[in-house]
């Protein structure tokens, strides 16, 4: 087959599909369930697999959603007993070997976020609101703007083109085991955000120092442990960070927790000065305000390796729009659990707008964007953004409905203490996480899973990882020392699944699953579910954060 050109793949792709964003009612009424929650736990010869105690676990307070019986049994609401997302049946690998290699690799290096200016161009388009996409009829974005520059600084910073400070930082983290391994389809990335109050001297002027002070502080409340930062003046911030009764040169943030007996952290800086009202404080929860950006990309085969692809497949947003007390996130959880044992049949509500977002219950809105049939990036429509709402919503693995910045590399021997970008260092000699039981994350997940995917579709891991239908210790070991081998696919592999996915993005079928499958999953994935039925794990796997060695 004659190999066609990226210009002409380009002018010869499916029409755009038409996008109703003004649109709330929902083809699949359980979009928020993900495909993963449809695989086949035992395989043929009666082996367990359990790939869903990555989301379905014991919790750890503030969260109150306690799902490990998940774990367990397929326990959804009737409309999700067909499985809905029928991309994962498709049978690819014709199309996919006909793709030309050269082709995918101007396809994934070419940028689809940033214009010949430097600057977004998604943030343009939303400037000159294209009428299709104002789903409130206003004639302007509701929504977020993209206003990252993906360009950092040695601390992680995001600079704009004139130099100035975005207030995003970009931070790297262990990936979640499953879907969120490279090898799986995707490579992606996560910026944090602190609202201005945090980056700013208690007089309301801009300080690095205050800013790096506070976005420590927020990581020892989700870690609910010290952090070691770079020694500081307390002077400046007006806070004792190491809590050593004197302002002076701190070398750690000291966690402390306790208001029933008064004992607690304080935020530097003018967030300080705000009082618990404006800026309140709590372990295990981000302040109001905190933003996240997540950009999920192809994988670029390069000389050197697997790297991140310039072309973005989704770029993903959220933000704290309220603050919910640790009893106000109980009550929602208990309201949940009561709503699903007197409704079991009834799906889950969402409310919001393509436009605007929707919340997820526990205080964050969420939006996305993603690529139309041509590649470049659109918003996603609301069905398209409910699809979010399983992973950031009622889960148990979650540390305030988020899973990167908890996993965030620090500590001895972290490059930067983690805060970087990947395309300023790779995945390469990131280690495993070590559980109290001294099993790393990863080898523990390979031996109760015997996978390196969900789906068990992943070859390539298995060979070279599960050969001998578990993980031997010599690989366990090697583990402890670099990730990147076990989760970076091979070049081959890499083009195969770009090739996929792109398939989905010219038939603008979101709607019916985003993985990049290229055989049906038809031996490890149900097309459908019986209620409430056993999935043969009889022990939930306990949550890697319950057993993290610190």
């Amino acid at each position: 087959m004659r190999r066609l050109t990226l210009l002409a793949l380009l002018a010869t792709a499916a029409p755009a599909h038409a996008l109703d964003l003004t649109a709330t009612a929902l083809t699949n009424k359980t979009a928020y369930i993900p495909p993963q929650c449809y695989t086949k736990t035992e395989d043929a010869q009666g082996a367990v697999h359990n790939p869903c105690q990555t989301c379905h676990t014991l919790p750890r307070a503030p969260n109150f959603v306690s799902d490990p019986d998940l774990q367990q049994d397929y326990a959804m609401p009737g409309p999700a007993l067909e499985n809905p997302w029928t991309n994962l049946f498709v049978d690819r690998r014709a199309a996919v070997a006909a793709t030309g290699a050269d082709e995918i690799r101007a396809w994934v290096g070419t940028d689809n976020y940033l214009g010949a200016d430097g600057r977004p161009v998604l943030a343009a388009k939303l400037a000159q609101l294209p009428p299709e996409w104002d789903a409130n009829g206003d004639g302007a974005w509701a929504g977020y703007r993209p206003d990252a520059y993906f360009a950092f600084d040695d601390e992680g910073f995001d600079h704009a083109p004139d130099g100035r400070r975005t207030g995003w930082r970009a931070f790297a983290y262990v990936p979640l085991p499953g879907t969120f391994w490279p090898t799986n389809g995707s490579t992606d990335d996560v910026l944090i955000r602190l609202p201005e109050a945090y980056r700013q001297t208690a007089d309301g002027r801009e300080s690095l120092a205050v800013y790096k002070a506070n976005l420590a502080i927020t990581e020892a409340l989700i870690n609910r442990a010290d952090v070691a930062i770079a020694p500081v003046d307390e002077v400046e911030l007006g806070v004792d960070l190491d809590r050593d009764g004197r302002l002076a040169t701190a070398t750690r943030v000291a966690f402390a927790f306790a208001p029933l007996d008064g004992v607690t952290m304080h935020w530097a800086g003018r967030a300080g000065s705000l009082g618990p009202k404006a800026a309140p404080l709590a372990a295990g929860l981000y302040p109001l305000g905190t933003e996240f950006l997540h950009s999920v990309r192809y994988l670029d085969p390069r000389p050197e390796g697997v790297t991140m692809a310039p072309r973005m497949k989704e770029l993903r947003y959220m933000k704290k729009t309220s603050w919910q007390s640790y009893a106000d996130l109980e009550e929602g959880a208990l309201a949940e659990k009561k709503e699903d044992a007197d409704f079991p049949d009834r799906p889950k509500q969402f409310f919001g707008s393509a436009e605007a977002g929707i919340p997820n219950g526990m205080g964050w809105r969420l939006q996305g964007f993603i690529e139309d049939a041509a590649g470049d990036l659109r918003p996603q429509s609301f069905e398209e953004t409910v699809f979010c709402m399983g992973c950031h919503g009622s889960i148990g693995t979650t540390d305030d409905s988020t899973f990167a910045f908890p996993r965030k590399l620090s500590g001895p021997g972290a490059f930067r203490d983690g805060w970087y970008h990947w395309t300023q260092k790779g995945l390469s000699g990131t280690p495993d996480l070590v559980r109290a039981d001294g099993q790393g994350d990863y080898a523990h997940y390979l031996r109760t899973n015997h996978a390196g995917d969900e789906f068990r579709s992943n070859a390539e891991v298995i060979s070279a990882w599960l050969a001998q239908g578990d993980l031997t210790p010599d690989k366990a070991a090697a583990l402890q020392a670099d990730i990147a081998p076990l989760i970076m696919p091979s070049a081959g592999r890499a083009i195969a699944l770009d090739a996929a996915y792109r398939m989905i993005v010219r038939e603008q079928s979101f709607v019916k699953g985003r993985d990049a499958t290229i055989a049906p999953q038809d031996a490890t994935v149900w097309r459908r579910v019986e209620q409430d039925a056993p999935t043969g794990i009889e022990d939930p796997a306990d949550p890697w954060f319950y057993r993290l060695k610190r």
